[in-house]
C-alpha cells in the first residue's frame, strides 16, 4: 500500500498525474473466480475491487469500517459509477488507487482508479457515494471526531458541516 500526493481526472487512458488529492494504493491480482469463460474480469468485480481499496483507505487512516460500525454508524452506498477503459484478465496484477474526494457529517465520496501494473495505464475509474445511517437505517450524522481526526491531519482536507 502506498500513499501519494498526486491524483487527477478520469477522462484519459493514462493514470492521473496532475496534483490533486493524495491516494492510497493497493496491489491486487485477478482471481479465476472473478473472470468469465474467456478469462476476462467480470464487470461486477470492479466494484468489489473499489470496496477493497476503500476498506484499505480507511484502515490506513486508522478508521477501520469495523470501528465505525461498532459506534453504531454505517456508510451505505447510494451511488456507484465505473468507467471501463480496457479489460483485466485472469492472473493479471493491477493497482487500486483510492482517495477521499469529499466528506461531511452525512456523506462520504471516494474516487478510484484501477491501473495496469505493467505500464500504469488506466483500466477503469469511478466513484462511490455513501450516506451515514444508524442501526435503524435512518440517515444520521457522524460525530465530528469520527471524520475530522487522522484523515484531516494526514490528508490536509477541509470537512464540510
Amino acid at each position: 500500500m502506498r500513499k501519494s500526493p498526486s491524483w487527477g481526472n478520469f477522462s484519459n487512458n493514462k493514470a492521473s498525474s496532475s496534483p490533486r488529492k493524495p491516494f492510497v494504493e493497493v496491489k491486487q491480482r485477478v482471481r479465476y473466480s472473478e473472470t468469465d469463460k474467456m478469462g476476462v474480469a467480470h464487470n461486477k468485480s470492479y466494484l468489489e475491487w473499489f470496496e477493497i481499496g476503500r476498506t484499505e483507505f480507511c484502515r490506513h487512516n486508522r478508521i477501520p469500517y469495523k470501528d465505525i460500525e461498532a459506534q453504531g454508524y454505517y456508510l451505505v452506498v447510494v451511488e456507484a459509477f465505473c468507467r471501463y477503459k480496457k479489460p483485466l484478465r485472469y492472473d493479471q496484477e493491477f493497482l487500486i488507487r483510492v482517495t477521499l474526494e469529499e466528506i461531511s457529517s452525512k456523506k462520504v465520496v471516494f474516487r478510484y482508479e484501477l491501473l495496469s501494473i505493467q505500464d500504469e495505464s488506466l483500466v477503469a475509474s469511478g466513484y462511490t457515494v455513501h450516506i451515514v445511517t444508524n442501526k435503524e437505517s435512518k440517515v444520521c450524522s457522524l460525530p465530528s471526531r469520527a471524520y475530522s481526526g487522522s484523515i484531516e491531519k494526514s490528508w490536509g482536507l477541509k470537512f464540510l458541516p
